[in-house]
């Protein structure tokens, strides 16, 4: 099956490059959310910038919308396309450019995978902090997409705090630069506008990073706890003591049983109502204080074993568990999916108690992984959409989780995203005239809106609210 657009844009990647098959689109109906599919019109993978560039310009020309993908790991449903739109996969846009150990910066194209970055400037003494747990499979093109996080974001800040420069290329084909390699704070933060964006203001194909020395001194220590609510107390109390751990991460029992049942298994006790993993590094001294401090801090709130690891493979093996969280648990059920929102560190054990209710009353399995630290939170929902009513009840649990999470002070996304998945929730966390500004600020990178359409904002009030604001 071919078109003329396929013969197209294959004059312009070449014909191998071009998918149109069913089979093929298939492929492409998901990413890393199982319960929001669309089927692309067609997929296109360029290799380089002026292959995408020139693609974005004959689309431009035919009024086809198109979606950025990178490795399609994201939880959103944000890297998705529907039929007519033409999904424009970025994984062959994978050199390391530039590394530069004098100004620690690295520029890479966007279909670098995160952790190999951090493997490339390993020699130099540097890594690039941002760990989201799908590291090993994610892009740093989706990172920026998605602005996303992970375990060691608590202390070092999240992509957009590592990104200095993006190359753009907008919806007509057209480049623009956005920021600067050394980062200035001078104008409008536009990198700071563009992270985060979810590929509805163009594809960025040259990314500028800070890379980060790597810490002299590191040490992983592992608490479990008897009570759910003992371990969210003992995170309040760290970040009350002054502390800032690189990481604070917690997993609760139902987690901890998948990882344990798996090839994954770190040794914890399925006893254990939580565990906690709490990462310190800096200086010997400086992680040998802390170390005290968290350790007794720990116990006094009732930790029942407390262990730590300095040595890299040990260190690992304590990991191992929360990095594979996501990956254990999909042996419990067909589908998985793994939420995410924000409150604050201060209402973790209620709003821990609303999920525990909820899944009880709708007769589902949530385990709970989160980034405890920040208040981070990942609800994951084992369930089979081939069972009569089990999908229907998993979006009937989202909703609640966030309308919880949004009462309690907190935001429907942490690092995830909005895509598909959450949009019909922004209305709640944000007024009328905040989504209108939302989508005038798209409209200034993309007029037509032909960038991943129908993601984030729900279109319809934005025109709703501007024929109101009109009339």
């Amino acid at each position: 099956m071919t078109t003329p657009l396929a013969d197209a844009l294959a004059r312009i990647v070449g014909k191998r490059w071009v998918r149109s098959q069913p089979a093929e689109l298939a492929t492409y109906a998901a990413d890393g959310l199982p319960t929001h599919e669309a089927v692309p019109g067609l997929v296109v993978l360029p290799a380089t910038k002026h292959e995408v560039a020139a693609v974005l310009r004959l689309l431009h020309l035919l009024e086809v919308p198109f979606v950025a993908r990178g490795a399609g790991t994201g939880l959103s449903g944000g890297a998705l396309a529907e039929a007519p739109a033409v999904l424009v996969t970025l994984t062959r846009m994978n050199r390391i450019l530039r590394l530069c150990a004098d100004s620690r910066r690295a520029v890479v194209e966007p279909g670098v995978i995160n952790a190999k970055l951090s493997e490339a400037a390993a020699p130099l003494g540097l890594h690039y902090v941002p760990d989201p747990s799908s590291q090993t499979a994610c892009t740093i093109g989706g990172n920026v997409a998605e602005n996303a996080g992970g375990p060691h974001c608590l202390k070092y800040g999240v992509t957009t705090n590592h990104v200095t420069q993006v190359e753009v290329l907008l919806a007509d084909g057209s480049s623009v630069v956005l920021g600067s390699p050394q980062g200035e704070p001078w104008g409008p933060d536009l990198v700071g506008l563009f992270v985060g964006s979810e590929g509805m203001f163009g594809i960025a194909v040259e990314i500028t990073v800070r890379l980060e020395p790597i810490p002299r001194t590191i040490r992983t220590v592992f608490a479990d706890f008897m009570a759910l609510r003992a371990a969210s107390e003992a995170v309040s109390a760290i970040i009350a003591s002054g502390i800032v751990p690189a990481a604070l991460e917690m997993m609760d029992q139902s987690c901890v049983i998948a990882v344990e049942q798996s090839i994954y298994a770190t040794g914890a006790r399925t006893d254990a109502a939580a565990v906690l993993l709490v990462e310190l590094d800096g200086s010997d001294a400086a992680v040998a204080a802390e170390t005290q401090v968290v350790e007794a801090l720990l116990r006094t709130h009732g930790a029942r074993e407390v262990r730590s690891a300095t040595a890299p493979a040990d260190r690992a093996r304590l990991w191992q568990g929360r990095k594979k969280a996501f990956g254990a648990l999909g042996r419990i059920a067909p589908d998985l999916a793994v939420q995410d929102a924000v409150v604050p560190r201060s209402v973790l054990p209620m709003i821990l108690d609303r999920i525990a209710g909820i899944r009880d009353r709708l007769g589902l399995q949530i385990s709970n992984v989160f980034h405890a630290g920040d208040g981070n939170l990942h609800p994951c929902i084992s369930f089979d959409r081939r069972a009569p009513g089990e999908a229907d009840r998993v979006e009937e649990a989202s909703r609640e989780i966030m309308e919880a999470c949004l009462a309690a002070g907190g935001s429907v996304t942490g690092e995830h995203g909005v895509g598909s998945d959450k949009r019909d929730y922004m209305p709640l966390a944000f007024t009328a005239p905040t989504l209108a500004l939302m989508c005038d600020v798209r409209r200034a990178f993309d007029p037509e809106a032909r960038a991943n359409p129908g993601k984030v904002v729900p279109v319809h009030l934005c025109r709703e609210w501007r024929r109101g604001g009109e009339a």
